[in-house]
């Protein structure tokens, strides 16, 4: 018997980390929920990494995902922008994992290529697809938009053969 699995789907960053939630059965997927934590960009380091976890652990805590899938970004121009944003990642895949859920990673080109069908694409491409696929779904920033996206992306990749022999056994 098949069951509805729950996803969050997270888009690291420092200043902005979007969240969004989906359920999947089978083939189909619904939208339930999405926002933004924030952080204060005018507040130490640490304290910004703190409010992205706390933001996080309350998202996870109201919305009770079954797992999780988190953007592997990379930012090649500016170290200092590179080990934040790493930092925020970490934050990001810490977070679920502390929950006891199953952390996912995918790249930018494959949440593109399982949302629009090609591993290229502008944002305004990736968020016309997920009003597509989530036709009920909301987003208040484009991170928002993005974590739905990665989401998706879990949503589509988790259905694979072996996924789904293993379900089959299990």
């Amino acid at each position: 018997m098949r069951e509805t699995i729950r996803i969050v789907g997270i888009d690291p960053g420092l200043r902005r980390t979007g969240w969004g939630i989906v359920e999947s059965l089978g083939n189909s997927l619904r939208f339930v929920a999405s926002g933004t934590v924030r952080s204060d960009d005018k507040a130490a380091l640490a304290s910004r990494l703190c409010q992205l976890h706390d933001g996080l652990a309350e998202v996870l805590h109201a919305h009770m995902p079954d797992e999780a899938a988190v953007e592997a970004t990379f930012v090649n121009k500016d170290a200092s922008a590179t080990l934040k944003l790493g930092q925020a990642r970490g934050v990001a895949m810490l977070v679920p994992a502390r929950a006891g859920l199953a952390v996912a990673e995918y790249a930018p080109n494959a949440v593109k290529k399982a949302v629009i069908g090609v591993g290229h694409g502008d944002k305004k491409q990736i968020h016309m697809m997920v009003k597509v696929l989530l036709p009920k779904s909301a987003f208040d920033t484009d991170d928002a938009a993005d974590a739905l996206a990665i989401a998706i992306c879990h949503a589509h990749h988790r259905q694979s053969v072996p996924a789904r022999l293993a379900a089959l056994a299990g």
